[in-house]
């Protein structure tokens, strides 16, 4: 039979990783707080929903200056943008950019919907200058004047050509 003598050098130093090592990865207060807030969240939006407070983040609605029916022919980041009375192509883009991006928003509300083929979303401006972007086939819409001025000013370039 073998004895094992330690010496109190390397064992301990194992011992001492090992300890740390083992020890809570996260601390207890940050998962209770983080628990908290949900719970808060969940009974902030509960008492809202009993109480039928109104919606605080919903644009004022104003007159509408113009409008345009249009079809957004996005592949890629290839997009053509048409005129969905006229059939008139209003921008036509190798890169399409921001379009792009609105146009896989648009996409991926249309496919949860299963709204088949391309049917045309209506671009609005409003009295208040704010621009949006609405798909009458699945309620999906977006506010283009949060993007900023050079993507409002794209948008603005298909609604007057």
């Amino acid at each position: 039979m073998s004895h094992r003598t330690d010496t109190g050098l390397y064992f301990d130093v194992e011992a001492r990783a090992m300890e740390k090592r083992d020890r809570e990865l996260i601390p207890r207060r940050l998962v209770i707080a983080l628990f908290s807030l949900a719970l808060a969240s969940v009974l902030l939006t509960a008492f809202a929903v009993l109480t039928d407070r109104p919606k605080v983040g919903v644009p004022a609605t104003t007159a509408v200056l113009d409008s345009r029916d249009v079809v957004i022919d996005g592949s890629g980041n290839a997009i053509v943008v048409t005129d969905a009375t006229t059939g008139q192509t209003v921008l036509d883009l190798g890169n399409g950019g921001f379009i792009a991006v609105v146009n896989d928003g648009l996409e991926r509300a249309r496919l949860v919907n299963r709204i088949p083929n391309n049917p045309p979303v209506t671009l609005t401006l409003y009295d208040s200058g704010r621009l949006s972007l609405t798909d009458p086939a699945t309620g999906w819409k977006t506010e283009i004047s949060s993007f900023g001025p050079g993507n409002v000013k794209i948008w603005l370039n298909v609604l007057k050509n």
